[in-house]
């Protein structure tokens, strides 16, 4: 059917036909139809959308994204004929039944979406057959190598390149930003690339943000890696593993990350960054991803294996994850603590631990330290100064000010405080309420929004002493953080009044603006 074009300026790919039109051509809402340019010979298919009131019968709506593989312009007339649906969706549709996928199969279902000739609803099923029927290790294997292949990698001259990832679950896990810099100031290389948060208040890639620029080519990358040792970057603005950037985009509504999507996920970004040592966090707890040590040493087994068979080495870290990292959650918080680290403050803990004890792993791993002796070496690095030396290189050279300490780094100017209601021990903290707290009061997408734990569990509060403090950048977004708080109740101090019958409303949480 010949039709006159009209080139819509939407982003993205389609082509949107009047109902009237799609209906004797013979297609329907989600087909697909090929559309060619008669003075180039050049044609492209697409996905079909159809409208009874924004174009006139015989006429061709094409998006530009689309038209950026015809080149029409307004008036041409374009031949529209129904198109062959792709192959890969068949084996979508297997994959839903509880089919064993190919290695051409699932390298068939990643080139499309890496070329866009998967719709954002035909993803959204790859991504939901593969969280209800798990892929195996050997498709785990396939869609890691299919997600390197069709993307683009980086090469260095010196090795061993070092890497390191965490799972998540855990709010206020900011460990890269004193890993990253020890490492690198050890004399390896560690090209970071980072994710943002898909169920967090905030991925790596959002914290590093706050400092500094993050998205950047592959091949700045490689050079700002080879000028300071290291870099923290975002993953999904480089053509690295593209795939799996716009797999994440349709999970990231369903706030579902499969085990084997997840795996390829991560073996896929640091294969292709040349990783030849990679340390995996698994955090480990009742609201973790991986709720007990079985668990997590199977899955520990499986990014192993599959480093292997891809020629890298990985050792995991088995850690706790019942409580949030540090005080800190979301992103201008989380960075604050961080900084005040690096300068040289004690505390927290948790936070210098876990930091020393993974960095130290790597350090091991790579030659940099004695067996059982790279968690002292990383902390000999940390406390003397080089760590954070290194880390305002990084700062730098990604476009961001190295002269930034964390006094100069300020959470949200709306805040509130949630005290104890009696005298007690904190007995309990729910770590996804903590972080739906932070997400609702604007993390990550506001940098200065989140939480910051006073107490943590089995400190002692007299009655009236703060618990923690919920920050926003806008004050209806604290006030529905203080709602979802009273909700759920994430932190829980020994003796607190969690509800009274018949009144619905805890009278135990009492809040005061500071």
């Amino acid at each position: 059917m010949k039709l006159s074009v009209k080139i819509l300026d939407i982003a993205s790919r389609g082509v949107l036909l009047h109902y009237d039109d799609a209906k004797q051509i013979g297609v329907f809402e989600g087909d697909r139809v090929k559309i060619l340019n008669e003075k180039t010979g050049t044609a492209t298919a697409d996905f079909v959308m159809t409208t009874s009131s924004l174009l006139v019968k015989g006429t061709c709506g094409i998006y530009r994204k689309t038209n950026d593989m015809v080149g029409l312009i307004d008036g041409d007339t374009t031949e529209v004929r129904v198109a062959i649906r792709p192959v890969s969706l068949e084996y979508i549709r297997n994959k839903m039944d509880g089919a064993r996928l190919t290695h051409d199969e699932i390298t068939t279902i990643v080139r499309d979406i890496v070329n866009d000739d998967l719709s954002p609803c035909e993803v959204t099923a790859f991504v939901t057959a593969t969280y209800i029927n798990t892929l195996d290790i050997d498709e785990i294997e396939f869609l890691t190598r299919a997600m390197v292949d069709t993307g683009e990698k980086l090469s260095f001259h010196t090795s061993p390149i070092v890497d390191k990832h965490s799972i998540g679950g855990v709010p206020g896990n900011k460990i890269s930003f004193l890993v990253v810099p020890i490492i690198a100031a050890a004399g390896l290389l560690i090209p970071k690339t980072s994710s943002r948060a898909i169920t967090g208040a905030g991925g790596t890639a959002d914290l590093m943000e706050v400092l500094a620029p993050v998205a950047f080519p592959a091949s700045e990358i490689q050079v700002m890696t080879e000028k300071t040792g290291g870099v923290i970057v975002w993953g999904g603005a480089t053509n690295i593993a593209p795939a799996d950037d716009k797999i994440i985009l349709q999970e990231y509504p369903f706030k579902i990350d499969a085990i084997g999507q997840m795996i390829a996920s991560v073996m896929a970004k640091k294969c292709a960054v040349g990783a030849d040592i990679i340390v995996i966090d698994i955090p480990v707890g009742k609201y973790c991803k991986v709720h007990d040590v079985v668990e997590a040493r199977k899955l520990a087994r499986m990014f192993i294996e599959l480093g292997e068979r891809l020629g890298m080495q990985v050792e995991c870290s088995l850690t706790y994850g019942d409580a949030p990292v540090g005080h800190a959650i979301g992103p201008a918080l989380e960075v604050k603590e961080a900084l005040a680290v690096l300068e040289g403050a004690d505390h927290p803990r948790s936070l210098i631990q876990k930091s020393t004890a993974v960095a130290g792993m790597a350090l091991e791993m790579a030659g940099k330290a004695g067996k059982n002796d790279g968690e002292r070496v990383a902390l000999e690095i940390l406390k003397s100064g080089r760590a954070l030396a290194k880390f305002k290189e990084m700062i730098e050279v990604q476009g961001g000010n190295p002269d930034i300490t964390s006094n100069d780094v300020k959470p949200g100017d709306h805040v509130y405080v949630v005290r104890a209601a009696s005298d007690g021990y904190v007995i309990s903290l729910h770590n996804k309420a903590l972080i739906t707290i932070a997400r609702v009061a604007g993390a990550p997408s506001d940098h200065s929004a989140g939480v910051y734990l006073h107490a943590k569990q089995g400190t002692y509060l007299k009655e009236g002493e703060p618990i923690f403090s919920i920050y926003a950048e806008r004050r209806w977004r604290l006030e529905n953080a203080i709602q979802e708080g009273r909700r759920l109740m994430p932190v829980v101090v020994e003796g607190m009044l969690l509800d009274r019958v018949p009144h619905t409303q805890s009278s135990s949480w009492r809040m005061s603006r500071i």
